[in-house]
């Protein structure tokens, strides 16, 4: 019997490297693993442009209708039309076929059951790495496998995502595109029809070779590709996808990437402005300005752990209309609580349109205001040693500690978030200060000081 590494199965989904932690035999073995545990009987499979996406998309099918389930196959996709159709067609789950923004030689699958509700590690998915693994399938295969549909859901799921903004109040604004060669190309050919804008296209042909690197705008070497065209072409605003296209990054008028931290305040000053009184989620990793807008604008602050299946459990509890995470996931009631990467830019745009304002001037007092350092990664040693230390050493009678995430300390006029991470030997940093970007820059660069003679 072939051996499997339980490598691949994470927190919040599965990720390895193919075919040495994820393979075909595997990823069948998932597939029927996920029906016994389910109980399902028709469930929703999508693939991204990765080179391996399509034979692990068609060994996951086989696994899944040789446990009697059917398949709705909605083909190349991103993460966010598994999602929709999930939960637009009343199915009993859904698994994506992605590694995101991960290296070329990486693959993955997110899991969803019924109401695009995610599977993590609390929520079945270690019962499903368990039976893979092992092969201790509780039942044998029916003698009548399930069958394949295909279906194409792109003009409801387009449908859906036109009713968050208002088009007809849209100007004509110019805006760069950005793909990276990963999902979002088809979906903005479809969107662009209905919209008033001039869209400047880079990268949007899907392409699992990804000649201009893997699509992860958040890597600084990355962004140049929209930079340079948003300056070079007057444009008003540049979009950035990743592969799947569950994250996208803004970029204002003057090619300045916006951090997606400010992202966070403007939708949920749009979403109160509507709705007044309703309650926003965000992670703990960045918070002043959210908290000050939301207030501001008559809603309700809710902090939540950071991480997707966390967000989205929270915002059921709380009813939330919309979350939002300084790492560009945005997430929205109306869309069963999941995170999109096509809602956050349309709404953007129908507040620039409604304003009038560049997207600089919406946001340049907020992060004047609240000037922040950016998530900051350092490998480590020994990250739980590092968290202990910096909290012996930062930690005064005066500060206010939060745990809700690692560690939180909050000064009058500076705080920081300090948090490890669930796969690797990593630490996150997040500083921010009250209107002194000098003092954000010098505690920031005291504690990566710290960090860096603690975590050898």
């Amino acid at each position: 019997m072939a051996k499997f590494k339980r490598t691949a199965f994470k927190a919040y989904d599965i990720r390895g490297k193919v075919p040495d932690e994820l393979n075909e035999e595997l990823v069948y073995r998932i597939g029927r693993a996920y029906v016994e545990q389910l109980r399902a009987k028709k469930v929703v499979i999508g693939r991204d442009v990765r080179l391996s996406s399509a034979s692990l998309a068609a060994a996951l099918i086989r696994g899944i209708t040789d446990a009697g389930c059917d398949v709705v196959d909605i083909g190349l996709c991103g993460t966010e039309q598994v999602y929709f159709a999930t939960f637009h067609l009343k199915i009993d789950g859904g698994i994506m076929v992605t590694a995101s923004h991960n290296p070329m030689d990486y693959n993955g699958l997110k899991l969803v059951k019924a109401g695009s509700k995610p599977i993590s590690g609390d929520t079945g998915l270690r019962d499903i790495e368990e039976m893979a693994v092992t092969g201790n399938f509780l039942q044998q295969s029916p003698e009548q496998k399930g069958s394949i549909i295909p279906v194409n859901i792109l003009d409801e799921y387009i449908q859906h995502l036109l009713g968050y903004v208002d088009v007809s109040q849209l100007k004509p604004i110019k805006i760069v595109v950005n793909a990276g060669n990963g999902c979002a190309g088809p979906v903005i050919e479809a969107l662009e029809k209905y919209l008033p804008f001039e869209l400047i296209k880079v990268y949007t042909e899907p392409d699992g070779t990804f000649p201009h690197g893997i699509p992860n705008p958040l890597l600084p070497e990355n962004r140049e590709s929209t930079a340079a065209v948003v300056r070079e072409t007057g444009a008003d605003l540049g979009i950035a996808w990743d592969g799947d296209f569950d994250r996208c990054f803004l970029f204002d008028e003057k090619g300045s990437f916006v951090e997606g931290y400010y992202v966070v305040g403007l939708l949920a000053q749009a979403f109160l402005t509507r709705q007044p009184g309703a309650k926003i989620i965000y992670d703990p990793r960045l918070t002043w300005n959210t908290v000050e807008l939301v207030e501001q604008f008559g809603g309700i602050a809710v902090q939540s752990k950071t991480g997707h299946a966390f967000i989205k459990e929270r915002m059921r509890k709380e009813d939330a209309i919309y979350g939002g995470e300084m790492s560009a996931h945005h997430y929205f009631k109306d869309f069963a609580y999941c995170d999109s990467g096509m809602i956050p830019w349309l709404l953007v745009t129908a507040v620039m349109c409604a304003t009038g304002k560049s997207l600089s001037v919406l946001l340049d007092e907020r992060m004047a205001k609240f000037p922040c350092s950016g998530e900051i990664n350092r490998t480590v040693a020994d990250a739980k040693l590092v968290l202990q230390q910096v909290e012996a050493h930062f930690v005064t009678p005066s500060s206010r500690v939060d745990r809700t995430d690692g560690l939180g300390v909050e000064y009058d006029n500076w705080r920081f978030n300090l948090r490890t991470s669930n796969t690797e030997p990593v630490i996150r940093l997040n500083v921010e200060s009250r209107s002194d970007a000098a003092l954000m820059q010098a505690k920031t660069e005291e504690l990566l000081a710290f960090i860096d003679v603690i975590g050898k």
